[in-house]
């Protein structure tokens, strides 16, 4: 049975810190350590800042979904802007902004995004290597 993680934050910047806090007790209490947490972490922060800066609507909250499952971790994050889907550009060198998604087209073994009848989600999956598997305890 798959281990997750969901919580939800206003869409506000000052609570993307709190994600990325949460996310890393769960990925501690899973057992998953070093590189992959602190890459799960970033892309995290990407995509919660992306939602908190491109939703438009009013006093929405962001959903994140953490999923351990198996060799497979995935994470979710969605709003209710669902007609606003991201995409990936090339940002000049001289922009600020605009690289989150190719961190995470970089960084994760995959990712996508989907809508929903209410929602749209952008989501990353990252395989564990045998090595990192074997060191994370079967879900309780």
């Amino acid at each position: 049975m798959p281990a997750t993680e969901t919580f939800r934050i206003p869409k506000h910047r000052r609570h993307v810190s709190v994600a990325r806090r949460r996310l890393r007790e769960a990925l501690a209490d899973w057992g998953v350590a070093g590189e992959l947490t602190d890459t799960v972490t970033l892309l995290a922060s990407e995509l919660v800042t992306n939602a908190v800066l491109h939703c438009r609507i009013s006093y929405a909250q962001v959903e994140v979904t953490l999923t351990l499952d198996g060799a497979e971790l995935a994470l979710e994050v969605s709003d209710p802007d669902r007609d606003r889907l991201p995409r990936l550009h090339d940002s000049a060198p001289d922009e600020e902004g605009g690289r989150g998604l190719a961190l995470v087209a970089a960084l994760a073994d995959e990712w996508g995004c989907r809508q929903g009848p209410y929602t749209k989600c952008v989501w990353a999956l990252f395989a564990l290597g045998e090595a990192e598997s074997a060191r994370i305890p079967p879900p309780l």
